[in-house]
């Protein structure tokens, strides 16, 4: 599975990435992240140059109708996820989807990861920032809105990682053993590890003894009765 990340902060993915299960998934090459900074793509109208060799790239500017903030505009992020869709179709049956994130689109689930990743090879992750991007861009593309909650944030960068973790996890051999995805699981969501007890302030905290017993059929019962309530 490859994932290719839209954004004007791609460093802000660095720890996350390079951790745990998921930097091991990269390093085993079961899935790729690759990052594309729409200023890196900005026409030459919107760069300035200084006497001193920086350069500014303007990649935003102030909203149509008046407003507070500032709204990305569409050029750089045309041309970055064009780039995106120009590496991806080097591989001739590779299959993109290319997803917007807004508080408005379609609800992030489970579901929803295992269906893209059995769709898809590629996905696109548009990060947004400030006020948003010039809607404009949503007519170059097929995209699709995506939102992974009721709330706001003040951009696309950490929807993304919730998205690439979900989705990586339904990539077989992600996970040491495929059947530990809790999704999978039809039991309690209450899990215990040694001690047999544990102590705090005097107070004795028992693991279930149901869970001690050996029991397979005693033990599944008590976990499926466990998620009903």
């Amino acid at each position: 599975m490859k994932f290719h990340v839209i954004t004007l902060f791609p460093e802000s993915f660095d720890s996350y990435l390079n951790e745990s299960i998921i930097g091991r998934a990269i390093k085993e090459k079961r899935i790729s992240v690759a990052f594309y900074d729409p200023r890196k793509y900005a026409p030459k109208e919107l760069k300035k140059k200084w006497p001193d060799g920086n350069v500014t790239v303007y990649a935003d500017g102030r909203p149509f109708g008046g407003g507070p903030g500032m709204v990305l505009r569409a050029e750089p992020y045309v041309m970055a996820i064009e780039n995106a869709l120009k590496v991806i179709a080097k591989r001739p049956k590779a299959k993109a989807k290319i997803i917007f994130f807004s508080p408005g689109g379609v609800m992030f689930d489970t579901e929803y990861a295992k269906t893209a990743v059995t769709k898809f090879t590629d996905i696109i992750f548009v990060c947004g920032r400030y006020e948003g991007i010039d809607a404009r861009i949503k007519k170059v593309f097929k995209m699709e809105d995506v939102s992974i909650g009721n709330y706001v944030l003040t951009g696309g960068e950490l929807p993304a990682m919730v998205c690439i973790d979900c989705m990586a996890r339904q990539v077989s051999g992600v996970l040491g053993n495929f059947d530990s995805r809790e999704e999978e699981r039809v039991s309690s969501h209450d899990v215990y590890t040694r001690p047999e007890v544990l102590i705090h302030k005097g107070k004795k905290h028992k693991v279930p003894e149901v869970l001690l017993s050996g029991n397979p059929k005693l033990i599944n019962a008590w976990k499926r009765r466990e998620v009903i309530k």
